[in-house]
Order: structure tokens, then sequence, then C-alpha cells
């Protein structure tokens, strides 16, 4: 094992176009994660469609959501990466990013930042009013998450892994409020679970590709991020398996309790926990080996993640369009059964 210094990184304005730092710097990669605003109205499409409401719609302003929510948490990253932008530097991926290398000067990246965040008030400002109210909620709610995560939680073991966790979960809340419908607590707890896991899978793989490179006064996976002082590699891999079992316990458990179409006497939403389980699992190896330091890399890096991923899609898509049963969907209740789209307090025995 040997005992390096990190060194910072080189400030190289002129390395691509400021455009171009401007984009990379909104992480727009991390757009995928948007992707969560879209559960609810997808699971509750047939039962939006039974009360008269028109697809396009109901698309329409899903996808408004998705892209409210992306654009508040690309401003939130530019301003997490100007608190951040010294102890990226001894980090041998994110020393590469525009604030942190000095391709965007601190003063452009705060305009920048502001301006994401003025056009995701202006995007969930574009649904109708129905849903526009709680959208605003969940949103205004996110970024304070992500604020208090910056300045608090990502110093405090476990809280960290939790703030994380429950930005994923107001995703899903703000996309159930944008179309009018009510997230049932089987929703949010698979949701949580799998926040938690990509979140612990984050931390594991940060120690893994930094491993066997210490600093001064410690390892550099401690040296980027405090809180891994507090984290050992056995607890991280302990709490990734027990957080991914969780999560296909609990879904197999929405899955069995759904009423879904039954095909040579199965339910056909079953067969999504074949690519669940290998997606997850594929995920463990992978961060095993340190192939990547974030779990959510593999959804554009991994192919067989991918596969995995594609093929849940797929059939999620055709036994919820295809197939859907005459009863309401579980994954959410028409919001004519409800007073708030936020209010779960009537599904606790769901």
């Amino acid at each position: 094992m040997t005992t390096t210094e990190p060194t910072p990184a080189t400030d190289s304005p002129n390395q691509r176009p400021l455009w171009l730092a401007m984009v990379k710097a909104a992480r727009p990669k991390q757009w995928s994660k948007s992707a969560f605003v879209l559960v609810g109205p997808l699971y509750g499409l047939s039962d939006l469609a039974e009360q008269g409401r028109e697809f396009p719609g109901v698309v329409l302003t899903a996808l408004l959501a998705a892209l409210a929510f992306a654009l508040a948490s690309s401003a939130c990253y530019i301003f997490n990466d100007l608190m951040d932008r010294e102890a990226d530097r001894h980090h041998p991926r994110k020393c590469r990013r525009p604030i942190a290398s000095g391709e965007i000067s601190t003063g452009l990246a705060r305009i920048f930042g502001l301006a994401l965040l003025i056009a995701g008030v202006v995007t969930f400002l574009l649904p109708s009013e129905t849903g526009r109210l709680w959208l605003g909620v969940t949103i205004g709610l996110h970024v304070v998450n992500v604020f208090s995560y910056s300045l608090l939680w990502k110093h405090i073991a476990i809280a960290d892994v939790m703030s994380l966790s429950l930005g994923f979960v107001l995703r899903v809340m703000g996309g159930c409020a944008a179309v009018g419908i009510e997230p049932t607590v089987w929703l949010l707890n698979v949701t949580f679970f799998l926040s938690m896991f990509l979140a612990f899978g984050k931390r594991l793989g940060e120690r893994r590709t930094l491993a066997g490179v210490t600093v001064s006064g410690g390892s550099l996976a401690e040296e980027h991020r405090r809180v891994q002082g507090s984290y050992t590699d056995a607890m991280l891999q302990m709490s990734v398996v027990i957080s991914a079992v969780t999560t296909l316990v609990v879904y197999a458990f929405y899955v069995q309790a759904k009423d879904a179409p039954v095909v040579v006497g199965f339910n056909l939403l079953w067969l999504t926990i074949l690519p669940a389980t290998f997606g997850l699992l594929r995920c463990i190896l992978v961060l095993e080996h340190g192939l990547f330091d974030d779990p959510t890399e593999l959804a554009y890096r991994d192919r067989s993640f991918q596969a995995a991923g594609l093929l849940f899609v797929l059939i999620t898509v055709f036994v919820v369009l295809i197939g859907h049963p005459d009863g309401p969907v579980d994954g959410a209740v028409p919001d004519e059964q409800v007073q708030s789209p936020l209010d779960i307090s009537d599904l606790s025995d769901d």
C-alpha cells in the first residue's frame, strides 16, 4: 500500500467550451433519477383513464413534473459542488467536475444555479392547478432536503443515507401529486428501501474505488467524504445486502397483494421480480469489484444492468396498460378517494 498526497486538479478553463462545461456541471446524467417521478403516474394510469383523464394530458403533466425535479436537482448540484469544490479536487473522478477544476468560476456557477432553480419553479407552474400546489411543496421539500444534506446530514452516518433516500421518496410523491393520485405505503416503502440500497452502495463503491490509497491522517475515502470515517467495509457490505433483500421482499409482497391478470395460473406482474433480482445482485457484484463508485452509473454504463432494467419496464408497462385489472391499481389510489395527494394515513392497512 502506497502513501500519496493528493494533488488538486489544475485549473483548465479552456479544456472545453464554457457552455459544455455548464451542461456538465448540471449533471444531466443524474436526470435519470427523475424517472422516479413517473412511477406513480404509470401504476395509476389505468385508473386515471377510467376517471376520464386523457392519456396525453396525464403523460405531459408527469413529464413536466419530472423536468421540474430535474432542473431543481441540477440547481442543487451546482450549489453542492460550490461547497464541496475543495474536497472534490482530491477525488480521482470528481476533480474533473467543472467547478472543482476551475472551468466555471464560482460567480458564474452561482448565477447558473439560480437560473436553473428559477426554471424549475416556472416548469412546476405549468401543470394543471389540481396538482400544482402539492407538486410545488414536494419540490420545495426536496430542495430543503438537499441543502440540509449538504450542510449537515452528509456528515452524520446513517442520517446521510436516509436523507438521500428521502429525496427519491419525494420524487415519487411529487409525480403522484402532479397527476392527482395518492401513493400507497407499498410504493413508498419500495422506493425508500431501494434508495437506501443505492445510497449505501454509493458509500461502498467509494471505498472500493479509493481502496489502497492513503493520505496523511487516513484513507483517501475519508479525506474525500468525512462520514466515511464512521463506516466500515463490513458494515456497508451488510447494509447493502440488507437493503437489497428488503427491497425485493417488500416488492414481492406488493406483487402478491396486487390484483393482476392471471395467465396459466399466476400473476403476470411476478415476472418483474426476475429482472429486479438480477439487477440488484448485478449492482452488488459490480460494486464489490470497485468498477463504479455510484450504482446509478450502471444505468448508462453497464449493459447487463440496462437489459434488466429495460425488461422490468417493458413487463410492467405491458401489465399496467394492456392487462390492468378492473379495480384500482395498488400502486396508486384515485384522488377522488382522498383529500390530499400527500395524506397516506388512510393506507396504513395496505
